[in-house]
Formats: C-alpha cells, sequence, structure tokens
C-alpha cells in the first residue's frame, strides 16, 4: 500500500482536511519476462507535480521530494497515476516536469491521468512516458481515450515495443482542446446526474450559438432542443439567427414569445408601484425593473419546459459578464449547468471561429455559428438599441482586467499600473467583481477550464462590508 505524501490544499482541493499523508517512499517489485525484477517507484498526482504545475509550489517549501526519495530507495521506474482536472496550458506544464524528473534523475517516469469529468472539473486522460534522458518515448492523445502499454528496456537501452499512443499525442491549439474539454464536460455532466437531453435559449448571439453547438458536439442534435423568446425590444435579426444556427446544428426550435405574460406582470405589478408612489414598469428607460422582469419570464419558461420534458437547461452565460453581474438572478442564470462560466468573451470569439473553420473536426458538415452572431455587437437586447458596452468597458479591456484581478491575483493599483487602464475604471470593475459574488453563489455549477474559476476554488465573502 502506498499513500499519497503532498497533500494539495489550494483552488479545488481540500485534501488535507480529510486524508492524512503518507510519510514513507513505496518501492515495489515487479516480475519481468525474463526473469528478473523491476523496482518500481510509486507516486500519486501531487507527489510528482508539488504544485508546479498550478503556481503553488511554495505550498511545499521544505517538504521532502517523493521522487527524490523513491530514487534514493532504489526506484528504477516512477509510475504516477493523477486525477489532475484540465487548465488551458497545464498540460504542457505536466510534460515539462516529467521530463525534468526523467532527466534529472535518470530514471523512466510513467504518468497517467484520470479522464471524463466530474462536476465542475474535466480530466483529459493524457498518459505519458519519458525516458531517462528526458525524451518524451509514448503519450496518448489528451481526451483520446485511449490505452498506451510501454514495453522499456530498465537499463536504459531504449523503447522495445509500444502498443497505443504515439509520439505527439497532442491537439494542434488551444481552441481546439477547448472544445474537448467542454464537450467533455457536458456530456460526463448529463451521463452521469441521469441527463438524456438538454435545452436552452437560443437569442441570436454568439454566447447561446457556442452553447447550442457544444452541446449539440457533446450529446448529439436530436437530444438539445432550442427556445426562441422574443420581446418588443428584439431585432428582427436575433430571431432570424436563432433559426439560422438551429438548421445548421439540425436541431429543433420552437418560439415562445415574451410580450404576453410580461404584459399580465405589468397588469399586476404597475397598480401596486402606482399605489407606493414608484414608476411604471418602462415608464422611463432604462427601467431595470423591466429588464430583468424580461429576463425572468425567459428563465421561468426554459424551467416549465425543463419540468415537462426532463430535459437540463444549458445556461449560456460567459465568464466576463458572470465576474461583473451582467446576468439576472433567477433569469437568464436559470439552469443545471453553466457551460461557458469559465470561457471568458475572448474565447468566445475565439472558439466560435475555430469551430466553424474546423466545422468536420467538431462533427459538423457546415460551419456551425452564423457569422453575423459573431460579428454583431453584443446586447442583451432588453431595451432599445441596448448593447453590452453601454454597462461595460470594451470586452478586450474587460477580461484582461478580469484574468489579472481574478486569475493572476492582482490588485487594482497593479492591474492600472501594468495595463495603462485608467485606475478608476479598474477599481470600478474590481468592485463589480467584489459585489456580484451573491450571484455567483446562486449561479448553476460551471466547467472549470482555467486556473482560477469561479466556484469551489475562489471562495470570497458575499457580506463584505470591511472593503
Amino acid at each position: 500500500r502506498y499513500d499519497k505524501r503532498l497533500l494539495p490544499t489550494y483552488d479545488v482541493f481540500d485534501e488535507d482536511r480529510y486524508f492524512t499523508p503518507g510519510a514513507r517512499a513505496e518501492v515495489v517489485e515487479v516480475a519481468v519476462r525474463d526473469g528478473g525484477r523491476v523496482r518500481v517507484g510509486l507516486s500519486i498526482c501531487e507527489d510528482l507535480w508539488r504544485g508546479d504545475d498550478a503556481g503553488f509550489s511554495s505550498h511545499y517549501r521544505g517538504a521532502p521530494d517523493p521522487v527524490e526519495e523513491l530514487v534514493r530507495a532504489g526506484a528504477e521506474v516512477i509510475v504516477s497515476p493523477s486525477a489532475s482536472p484540465f487548465v488551458l496550458g497545464k498540460h504542457e506544464k505536466h510534460r515539462t516536469i516529467c521530463a525534468e524528473h526523467a532527466k534529472m534523475h535518470g530514471r523512466w517516469v510513467a504518468s497517467v491521468n484520470q479522464g471524463g469529468a466530474n462536476d465542475e472539473l474535466v480530466f483529459d486522460g493524457h498518459a505519458m512516458v519519458f525516458a531517462p534522458g528526458g525524451g518524451l518515448a509514448a503519450c496518448t492523445a489528451l481526451f483520446g481515450g485511449e490505452s498506451l502499454m510501454l514495453d522499456v528496456e530498465v537499463n536504459g537501452r531504449g523503447v522495445a515495443s509500444v502498443r497505443g499512443g504515439g509520439a505527439g499525442g497532442m491537439p494542434a491549439c488551444d481552441e481546439h482542446l477547448l472544445f474537448l474539454a467542454l464537450t467533455t464536460g457536458i456530456r460526463e455532466y448529463l451521463r452521469k446526474c441521469g441527463f438524456k437531453s438538454a435545452l436552452l435559449g437560443l437569442s441570436g448571439g454568439i454566447d447561446s450559438a457556442l452553447t447550442a453547438a457544444l452541446a449539440v458536439a457533446a450529446i448529439g442534435r436530436e437530444n438539445v432542443l432550442g427556445v426562441a423568446m422574443p420581446s418588443k425590444y428584439s431585432s428582427g435579426h436575433s430571431l432570424e439567427d436563432a433559426y439560422a444556427l438551429a438548421k445548421n446544428l439540425g436541431v429543433r426550435c420552437v418560439t415562445v414569445p415574451i410580450e404576453e405574460p410580461v404584459g399580465g406582470f405589468r397588469a399586476v405589478l404597475d397598480p401596486t408601484f402606482t399605489s407606493e408612489g414608484l414608476s411604471t414598469l418602462g415608464a422611463t428607460l432604462p427601467d431595470l425593473t423591466e429588464e430583468n422582469l424580461q429576463s425572468r419570464v425567459r428563465g421561468t419558461i426554459l424551467m416549465a419546459i425543463s419540468n415537462r420534458t426532463g430535459s437540463i437547461v444549458l445556461t449560456t452565460g460567459n465568464k466576463s459578464e458572470l465576474a461583473v453581474g451582467y446576468c439576472t438572478l433567477y433569469g437568464d442564470m436559470n439552469g443545471g449547468l453553466a457551460v461557458l462560466s469559465d470561457v471568458s468573451k475572448h474565447w468566445v470569439y475565439a472558439l466560435s471561429r475555430w469551430m466553424n473553420q474546423n466545422a468536420s473536426v467538431c462533427g459538423f458538415a457546415v460551419p456551425p455559428i452564423p457569422a453575423r452572431s459573431i460579428e454583431k455587437a453584443p446586447s442583451a437586447e432588453l431595451r432599445p438599441g441596448q448593447t453590452d458596452q453601454d454597462s461595460l468597458p470594451a470586452y478586450p479591456v474587460l477580461d484582461e482586467i478580469l484574468r489579472r484581478y481574478v486569475e493572476g491575483r492582482q490588485d487594482a493599483r497593479r492591474v492600472a499600473m501594468e495595463t495603462g487602464y485608467d485606475e478608476g475604471m479598474v477599481r470600478k470593475i474590481v468592485r463589480m467583481i467584489d459585489l456580484s459574488e451573491y450571484k455567483r453563489k446562486q449561479a448553476a455549477i460551471g466547467l472549470k477550464v482555467t486556473t482560477v474559476a469561479f466556484g469551489s476554488g475562489r471562495r470570497w465573502p458575499i457580506a463584505q462590508g470591511w472593503r
């Protein structure tokens, strides 16, 4: 028996709260074909990474190096099973760490990661073997679900045979990896939670278009339903783009206008507002109450269809919007899985364009996302002429602040100093991020693909008067 020695307690990990770390190196002898034996050193996940893959190596400063102790105990081969959640760019760090161990200690190093997904965590299933000189001997593709069997000469003469896997095994770009991670997360979450189908609102915009395309790639077009919910503020092209998307994807799409239910709420609420000396709905624009009411009507419609069909509702908001609270609690936040909650607007555009350029790779006969959904200015269309930039800075600016503050853990002053952005604007965005935590605490669980996602890996107080 081998007990893991380094227990990560940062980000999404709480292992030190539930487990006692092992205290010794474990080397086992394995019989080989010629009748001899090979001494195999066992490590588990963090024992190999030591936090270097996630930027938390300081947590183990002064702690023994499990791999070094295995080598001192006579290990000729290091084997390490892992359950390391997917993060964009992490696979490259894993390869570097394994290569460095192999080269430094002159040992074969074999690492295999879990595949699939659990809740918000996605796993790439990557297996790799490095030779004593630090060179990659063989590996599997990320998210490929492959098996890898490798026979090696422990005395260092090299690879005897390889069965399964190859010398590369990595998709060509981050967009491809992001596509594989999100579709894996959707597929596994639905399967493990007992859902066979999904539905979502189709607004004609890029976020809902990308979410729908990912859902189709993950669970099949026959298992996805789109719902268009136009209002008096919806532009003519919104419904056209929603149905163009549905046609490209081959999914069913139904239209449920919201003007009548919104009018019903207006009929019962306006007398109350008047009696309390408050303005009626839409009397002056912009009217945040009227805007939120429209979103909540849409959310209620989606949940009603979900109840009837047994399909899970996929929310479509991206990380940039969720960060600053540009979303409506009990409205467009309604749902069971937030597919894009860790995908910034930058990556929404990049992934949408990549999927259109690589439609066949993604399983589509034609580019799935209508060009107009990508090209037009983002808008919630909850009032006349509305665009996202009425309330927010340009998305490239917002995403850079978000990346530095949330993922890079920089304060507002440093963000402003290093970017040249107006410090007052940066502080305003940072405050919006902080104050929106109450919404995120009530949001659907979202798939993690960056170093810091909103959720269990970023614990932030809601009641923060000390700020």
